[in-house]
């Protein structure tokens, strides 16, 4: 009878680990929602204080290739899917390391890293080094009927 609860107990487990690892997060699956206009939504600091972001002045895109690079850029948006910028950008390297999608920067004054905890199509979510946490919101351009 030990042996039967021992199986049980060990068949649980098993049953258990497969269960939560199948539910976790693929981070290959982010890699398509990163490219694009995004809008910081909110700013959770490593205290837990947040900062909620109504109107932003600049947005960033960020345009990604195939092999996993390119670049971020601080955009103001005009009318009508017109954007103004200046030659600035950071140019960016996606890797996944330790099931983790991780975005390096590379600029010629400094080089960091921050990692995705999530990317959809509508959300981007993203811890820094000092452990703060950017969620934004993609970006819907300014429309207006101007005839």
């Amino acid at each position: 009878m030990k042996n039967v609860t021992n199986i049980i107990k060990h068949f649980s487990f098993l049953l258990i680990a497969v269960v939560i690892f199948s539910c976790s997060k693929n981070p290959e699956n982010y890699i398509k929602h990163i490219e694009g206009y995004w809008e910081i939504d909110e700013v959770t600091m490593a205290d837990g204080s947040k900062k909620e972001y109504k109107f932003n002045e600049t947005i960033d895109y960020i345009s990604v290739n195939d092999s996993l690079k390119g670049f971020r850029k601080k955009l103001k948006p005009g009318i009508n899917d017109t954007y103004f910028s200046s030659d600035d950008e950071e140019a960016i390297v996606l890797k996944i390391e330790d099931n983790q999608l991780n975005i390096y920067y590379n600029t010629p004054y400094a080089n960091w890293k921050e990692t995705v905890l999530e990317a959809t199509e509508s959300q981007l979510r993203i811890i820094n080094e000092s452990e703060n946490i950017y969620v934004y919101k993609r970006y819907t351009p300014i429309k207006l009927d101007i005839d």
